[in-house]
């Protein structure tokens, strides 16, 4: 993986992080409710469960791709779809919104430890698996060296905790809630349209390397 496939696996880990949904949701409340420590133990505890997801999808791909080299062509295929139909369908949701539940969200987890909150929000939540098989897809090769293997598995769980600890921050200095509501549908019209132009990319290279 070279450096410019690294700027592209972060910019796909931005856009999925910040995307609005129930862990951010979930971060909000306990950084309201249980101030900023809390906030911050939910978001570092969010990033835990994405690592234990990358952790189990990076070595199952390598050992898939290396026992059956055409798995890695299906792999990326489906990847690309999935991630362009996850920006398709945040465009949908701006075009055509539909009431909001967001109060049903914030109810989805409770209990009063912030870290185990984040952690399960996050490793209960199906989206989230096949979200990082797709985009792993994309990256993790059979020869991928461990080096590059806890990169990618580091990229995307830092970068998920990091910007949950920084809406907890944010949160309790005030400014942060009421901005991401009203914009909520804006910001998935726009992460929408740069998720559909970046799994083009891929889907494009994928062809490339074929033909």
């Amino acid at each position: 993986m070279d450096f410019s496939q690294w700027i592209q696996l972060t910019l796909i880990c931005i856009l999925g992080a910040i995307s609005p949904g129930p862990s951010l949701a979930v971060i909000l409340r306990n950084s309201i409710l249980g101030g900023r420590r809390q906030g911050i133990m939910s978001g570092i505890g969010h990033g835990l469960g994405i690592t234990f997801y990358a952790i189990v999808v990076v070595i199952g791909l390598v050992t898939f791709f290396k026992t059956n080299p055409f798995f890695l062509i299906f792999a990326q295929s489906i990847g690309s779809l999935f991630l362009f139909f996850v920006g398709f369908k945040m465009i949908i949701t701006f075009l055509y919104p539909k009431e909001d539940n967001s109060k049903s969200d914030f109810s989805k987890i409770t209990g009063k430890q912030g870290f185990l909150e984040g952690f399960l929000i996050s490793f209960f939540n199906p989206k989230i698996a096949a979200w990082v098989l797709a985009l792993f897809s994309q990256f993790v090769k059979p020869d991928s060296s461990i080096l590059e293997q806890l990169i990618l598995i580091s990229t995307v769980g830092g970068i998920d905790a990091t910007w949950y600890c920084i809406v907890a921050t944010i949160t309790t200095s005030g400014g942060l809630v009421s901005g991401l509501k009203s914009n909520a549908k804006r910001i998935d019209f726009g992460m929408g349209i740069l998720l559909i132009l970046v799994s083009l990319g891929m889907f494009w290279r994928l062809i490339s390397t074929l033909f």
